[in-house]
């Protein structure tokens, strides 16, 4: 059964590469259908598929694999001319032919015999044509011509007798079958492996426990630390950590690919023409990164289709071409990986968005109208939010974007978006490299240690007492010129509990107990368009960690993200940052409207 289980493992990866594969090259025949590579592309992997399941014993994917085999037979043989009811045809059977793979995991019941039957009528259909339409020799069945083309092999493959000796009627001799000089006998291994991401969770799982061991026990024995030895073992556990971590690393170019598919259908529900454009395809990224944002990258290309490109007419009016585009676009950046999505339609309305703000309770008319730019456009992302008129499969239920935020929130990625009325918009997402290691700050508040993490910091400066403002109910201070709310954090960590009634002075320590000479270490954090300032009672050092997540019961804790064990043994807490930030503007909503404004 373990044989069975890695058997069918293999043949899952393999599968689900042709599948993503066929859809890519199906979008881009639909563009140019006379391209003969790409349908001999289709039928060497829809044949390489139906093998590979016929080998396994899945009988339905073989079926169905074999039936799109026949037909791109009759296109590649010229019998069948592409059309859009058979383009059609071609994408439902690809999508039921995912299904049938996918159901191997899930379990799921997929009907594919409509689809099968479909694709058959369609083969019968031509063959019915080529028999009409054929000069006067004899008509052949598809039977009949297989029946010949292996007679006509099998003649090829004996050779007369005449052929077979030489003129002075000796036989030819023998080939050497010793092997001592044939090239052919030679065995050639890929130098590729295929593992399961299990077993590489795992051993970056074991990896994580040996840095975290090491640290200990330098920090126990730190009058050795500089000796030769525990230099070594330093270096040849981060050089094992980052190896593991470079194992994991696949190129964005790998999820990329799948969006042609996505972006076609996008434009024929909506009844518009975009082209997409990739970029940066081989640029790396740990593997569940990509898999955690695929679900957003997919909302915000469609969204990019449904709200940002124009229908032709419209873009004809503004002096555009009829065809939209998209492009999807990743690079690195320092440590982190930036994707793009890029498309050249109307842009944001930012009135328009202002205004469902108001609809839907989510500012006031006096605060929306404070609101810049980059605030407005951040409002998307509200959970509801939406613009569009009518609902339809991709747009009006106020459903993706906010996915989009809470996807890059768990991982520690911030978006931006920036958008221009008439010229497009453009998103872009900041993720980070590898979940395997987090570049945190370590802090002490309240005599507990904690680690925020470095990608929403922005930087540590110190204030005094009398730099430090009362407006309303909070505290501002100025940083680089602009006011930014200040937060005490052990005073933010000492509120009862959820549902009980806050005090007035929520996030104002009594200011005149402090001496006013009394320095104050502030860590300065961005996240979205907000920007706040966290007093801390001591700052200790930055510190790459490895982070693991809370366990029930207390994997729901609001404010805290997992937690690490230090070199001297303390369990330190990793900071939420985006559910700190939320909790307090969304309690506080004068600090929104009178300092971040």
């Amino acid at each position: 059964m373990e044989k069975e289980d890695e058997y069918r493992e293999i043949f899952l990866a393999e599968a689900l590469d042709n599948h993503e594969e066929l859809n890519r090259l199906i979008t881009e025949l639909e563009k140019k259908p006379t391209n003969q590579a790409t349908i001999n592309a289709i039928f060497r992997i829809t044949h390489t598929l139906k093998g590979n399941a016929a080998g396994m014993g899945y009988g339905e994917i073989t079926e169905l694999s074999h039936t799109v085999e026949t037909l791109f037979g009759e296109i590649r043989d010229q019998r069948i001319s592409l059309n859009t009811d058979i383009f059609t045809a071609l994408f439902k059977a690809i999508d039921v032919l995912g299904a049938l793979v996918r159901s191997l995991q899930d379990g799921a019941k997929v009907s594919y015999k409509g689809i099968k039957t479909k694709l058959e009528v369609i083969c019968r259909t031509a063959d019915a044509y080529a028999e009409a339409v054929s000069p006067a020799p004899p008509k052949q069945s598809r039977k009949g011509r297989k029946k010949a083309a292996v007679s006509t092999e099998s003649e090829a493959a004996e050779p007369t007798s005449t052929e077979s000796q030489p003129a002075n009627g000796a036989p030819e001799p023998r080939a050497n079958l010793s092997g001592e000089a044939s090239h052919e006998n030679k065995v050639v291994f890929s130098d590729l492996v295929q593992v399961p991401v299990r077993k590489l969770d795992n051993l970056l799982n074991l990896v994580g426990e040996l840095i975290i061991e090491r640290d200990r026990m330098m920090a126990s024995n730190a009058a050795l630390h500089r000796t030769n030895e525990y230099a070594r073992l330093n270096r040849i556990s981060s050089d094992l950590q980052y190896s593991v971590m470079d194992v994991r690393l696949v190129q964005v170019g790998f999820l990329f690919n799948k969006f042609h598919r996505v972006v076609r259908d996008a434009a024929a529900l909506e009844k518009k023409q975009v082209t997409l454009i990739l970029e940066g395809i081989d640029t790396e990224i740990d593997r569940n990164i990509l898999q955690i944002i695929s679900d957003s990258l997919i909302h915000l290309i469609r969204n990019a289709v449904a709200h940002g490109i124009e229908p032709p007419e419209a873009r004809k009016k503004t002096a555009k071409s009829a065809e939209g585009t998209i492009c999807l676009r990743a690079h690195n950046e320092n440590d982190a990986v930036v994707i793009e999505i890029q498309d050249d339609g109307k842009g944001v309305d930012l009135e328009r968005v202002r205004q469902r703000a108001v609809q839907r309770g989510l500012l006031t008319a006096e605060q929306a109208a404070q609101l810049n730019e980059e605030e407005t456009v951040m409002l998307i992302f509200e959970p509801g939010f939406s613009t569009a008129e009518q609902v339809n499969a991709i747009s009006g239920r106020g459903v993706g974007m906010d996915v989009v935020k809470r996807a890059l929130d768990t991982i520690g990625g911030k978006i931006t978006v920036q958008t221009r009325r008439g010229e497009g918009t453009t998103v872009r997402l900041d993720l980070p490299s590898s979940m395997a290691v987090k570049g945190t700050l370590l802090f002490e508040a309240g005599q507990t240690e904690y680690a925020i993490p470095l990608a929403y910091t922005e930087a540590v400066i110190s204030l005094y007492p009398p730099d430090i403002h009362r407006v309303g109910k909070g505290l501002v201070a100025t940083y680089l010129g602009k006011t930014i709310s200040v937060v005490f954090l052990k005073d933010l960590f000492a509120l009862p509990q959820e549902g009980a009634p806050r005090p007035e002075t929520l996030l104002q320590p009594d200011l005149d107990q402090m001496h006013p000479e009394a320095k104050l270490d502030v860590i300065v954090v961005s996240y979205g368009s907000r920007t706040i300032g966290f007093v801390v009672d001591k700052l200790l050092q930055q510190k790459e960690i490895v982070e693991k997540p809370l366990m029930k019961p207390v994997d729901q804790v609001r404010f805290i993200s997992g937690v690490t064990i230090l070199g001297n043994g303390n369990v330190c807490l990793v900071l939420r940052v985006p559910a700190i930030i939320s909790f307090i503007f969304q309690g506080n909503m004068h600090l929104q409207t009178e300092v971040l404004l």
